[in-house]
């Protein structure tokens, strides 16, 4: 939803890793900051309104961003698509930082920024494995943000860091920063942080993206 600088940026983004989109928006100009090449679904309307939604393929839908100009239509939009149509890979771009941090902690991600905003929505929406965040200068060690498999929940950090062979750095929780332990248990929604040999990323990549063994 909203088809400014962002979303016209995300759609070409999605499109051309070979995804079908859909973009909606109030006013049928914006739709001229699409591409030529673009092929997906144009929708004129709100993105909170269930026929709208319907209308663009909502019911079908993987995944969904509210990236309009507007904080209350695009959390709006957000609750609607997730608590009415069971889409649970739903983003929301807030501008401000203190609602923002606020819809957060009821789980809701979030997001800033124009070119930010198109790289971390992608990421909440489609798993990428590991993307890096910091490289030490030799570009040995990695520090990347790495997507799990929803098998991970409920798993120690020392289970990841034993099958993985690199170290959890730090947890994004619900917003907020933590140095977890060895016997931290994964949760939910946690984003991961974690210092991986270079040579050894796409071995990590593997394995976080998988189901983990079974523990004995």
């Amino acid at each position: 939803m909203g088809c400014g600088r962002v979303g016209a940026t995300l759609a070409q983004s999605l499109e051309s890793s070979g995804h079908s989109v859909a973009v909606i928006d109030q006013s049928s100009e914006s739709f001229r900051r699409l591409p030529a090449s673009y092929e997906g679904k144009k929708v004129t309307g709100l993105g909170f309104d269930r026929d709208t939604l319907t209308q663009a393929g909502i019911e079908e839908a993987h995944a969904f961003a509210a990236v309009s100009d507007g904080d209350n239509s695009n959390i709006l939009a957000a609750r609607v698509v997730r608590e009415t149509f069971g889409v649970d890979n739903v983003v929301a771009r807030i501008y401000d930082p203190h609602r923002a941090e606020i819809y957060q902690r009821l789980g809701i991600p979030t997001v800033a920024t124009v070119r930010w905003t198109a790289d971390q929505v992608l990421r909440r929406m489609l798993p990428m494995g590991a993307t890096d965040e910091f490289r030490d200068p030799s570009g040995a060690i990695r520090l990347c943000q790495v997507d799990l498999h929803p098998g991970w929940v409920g798993r120690t950090v020392q289970t990841l860091e034993t099958a993985t062979a690199a170290r959890v750095a730090f947890l994004t929780r619900y917003g907020d920063g933590e140095l977890p332990t060895a016997s931290t248990v994964l949760q939910e929604n946690d984003t991961v942080h974690m210092l991986i040999r270079s040579d050894d990323v796409p071995t990590v990549e593997r394995v976080v993206t998988h189901q983990p063994a079974q523990e004995v």
